[in-house]
């Protein structure tokens, strides 16, 4: 029962793929955007905050449909792609990177500005009257008690891309080997009789990743806070 086919083994491997690259395409602007919210205040502020969060309550269809009118082949941005890569992202596995990039932003951005403002500023503003420049500041005091709060929002952001539905199905559709990631693949086995027993695997199997998911962001961020805590147990 437990055997997966080539279309579960494609389908995991394309959510794995596809999750790993929006994280990491993620990870830095959403560290650079969770500092300006955490620490600078300047015009527009308000608006970038909305902006970045509007994900969360919007439905992901209505992302996904935004995507489809701005990058699609026809669309300005869409073109512009092609001229400069040679092929566009709608119906495609970069478009779902996109995507997911976009739907798990404000998980990983929130995680991050909350471990940021909870850094003593008290510890940067003497550093900075000891003679360290911004740049120091940032990478020898906030980013290193930050990790934890980093660690989370990564994991949190990587589980999100995986149960991606929504504005992927809308923006790239479900294209087998291409864009039918787990729970498209899932949907497809539901509508379809007889792959009860494959819907059922793809559901323990996104069940398991998420726990795997959880427990490893608690993991790590328990070893990440007792490092700098300098607790060896």
């Amino acid at each position: 029962m437990f055997g997966l086919s080539s279309y579960e083994i494609e389908a995991l491997s394309l959510s794995l793929k596809i999750s790993i690259w929006a994280v990491v395409s993620g990870l830095i602007p959403g560290i650079a955007i969770a500092y300006l919210l955490a620490r600078k205040n300047f015009p527009g502020k308000l608006l970038i905050d909305g902006l970045v969060h509007i994900p969360l309550v919007i439905p992901p269809v209505v992302t996904g449909y935004v995507l489809l009118i701005t990058f699609n082949d026809n669309a300005p941005a869409g073109k512009f792609l092609i001229d400069i890569f040679g092929s566009g992202i709608a119906f495609s596995w970069k478009g779902a990177v996109l995507a997911s990039v976009i739907m798990s932003f404000p998980l990983l951005v929130r995680s991050v500005r909350l471990s940021i403002e909870a850094v003593d500023r008290g510890l940067e503003e003497a550093s900075k009257t000891l003679g360290a420049s911004w740049f120091r500041v940032f990478f020898t005091i906030t980013l290193p008690l930050s990790i934890p709060g980093i660690i989370t929002g990564t994991v949190l952001a990587f589980a999100r891309c995986l149960g991606e539905f929504g504005a992927t199905i809308t923006f790239v559709s479900n294209i087998p080997g291409e864009t039918s990631t787990l729970p498209l693949a899932l949907y497809t086995l539901t509508q379809t009789p007889g792959t009860e027993s494959a819907a059922f695997r793809l559901c323990l199997i996104s069940i398991a990743l998420a726990l795997v998911a959880i427990a490893g962001s608690e993991y790590f961020s328990r070893k990440a806070g007792a490092r700098l805590r300098g607790d060896n147990a």
